[in-house]
């Protein structure tokens, strides 16, 4: 028999204001893409607590850990710095599965009427904690809810053998002159760096969370016009140009934990009209001598000019970007 909590949290719609986060508005008063889904999770978890699920609760009374696995969403309009941000979470899940699903849309006001300006789909499971050191109780989990843990997320089948996976790095320290990043951009129109995953983009002790793919996701755009000749500060300077998104995506294929170096991979994958970009994010760790894939997630961009804080227009590319974009050099 399935709880009255859990029965609402998968047939009621919830409906929530935000405003969004200050640290978000690097384009002006624009947010950036990251903060945007920031939105989407915090509305998500909202919609669990007002149904008498919160996942703080949850974790402390019976070690669950809630976990957004995979995000998709499409920005159709800008928030702003100073928007009242509606956002309405709809469940979407089935009746079978051990996946939890939910759309969210997110509304803003533009001249005096509600205009949509984000649709995402997220996908939530929760994570059982094992540790009897960290949990020394475990209160029985509402009935219905127990559908949607897991002893792990994800269980990627190893892949490649990996011989030399380079010298060890500091915890939060990089490199891309390594012999598994160069392995893994041979023959791709891609850019590859390894990455000692810290403290800070962890959460429930140990994992790497949805927040942290979003923040290599941006860092990764970064890095890629940087190795090509265009980075992103350079292309302000000269022309007033910004990377803007439309569409991300992540989904998460297993765990990562602490201080296990991840291998981040941007392709570019399509171009459209040398406006648009579709890229693709991929991520691996090495366990046992073999690549393993942990996540995958795809992110448009283009190029806009930005007045008085928030008109964006988008530009057109010069032959600079599109060989750019277009040619694949190899990584040192």
């Amino acid at each position: 028999m399935t709880s009255i909590a859990v029965k609402t949290l998968l047939s009621e719609t919830t409906s929530v204001t935000y405003t969004p986060g200050y640290e978000g508005a690097n384009i002006g008063t624009i947010i950036g893409f990251k903060h945007v889904n920031y939105l989407v999770e915090k509305a998500v978890i909202e919609h669990f607590r007002r149904c008498g699920l919160a996942v703080g609760a949850l974790y402390e009374s019976s070690g669950v850990g809630f976990d957004i696995i995979d995000v998709k969403t499409k920005l159709s309009a800008a928030l702003l710095v100073d928007d009242d941000v509606d956002a309405v979470v709809t469940p979407t899940t089935g009746e079978s599965g051990n996946v939890a699903s939910f759309s969210v849309e997110l509304t803003v006001q533009r001249d005096g009427a509600p205009k949509r300006a984000v649709r995402s789909k997220v996908q939530v499971q929760f994570r059982r904690d094992e540790d009897e050191r960290r949990m020394t109780k475990r209160a029985p989990l509402p009935e219905g809810l127990d559908r949607f843990v897991v002893d792990r997320i994800g269980g990627s089948e190893p892949g490649d053998a990996i011989t030399d996976a380079g010298a060890p790095l500091m915890s939060g320290a990089s490199s891309d002159d390594d012999p598994v990043s160069r392995k893994l951009v041979e023959g791709r129109n891609a850019y590859a760096w390894r990455f000692k995953v810290p403290y800070p983009y962890i959460h429930f002790f140990e994992r790497l969370q949805m927040s942290a793919y979003l923040r290599l996701m941006e860092e990764a755009k970064y890095r890629f016009v940087e190795a090509r000749g265009c980075s992103i500060g350079g292309m302000l300077t000269e022309r007033n140009w910004i990377p803007a998104v439309s569409a991300n995506s992540v989904t998460i294929m297993d765990e990562v934990l602490m201080e296990e170096d991840l291998y981040i991979v941007y392709s570019v994958k399509d171009i459209f009209k040398n406006m648009l970009y579709t890229a693709t994010m991929d991520c691996y760790v090495v366990r046992d001598g073999k690549l393993v894939q942990t996540a995958t997630g795809e992110i448009t961009h283009c190029y806009v000019m930005v007045e008085n804080g928030k008109e964006a227009v988008m530009v057109p590319w010069d032959e600079r970007v599109v060989t750019a974009f277009s040619s694949a050099p190899s990584q040192a």
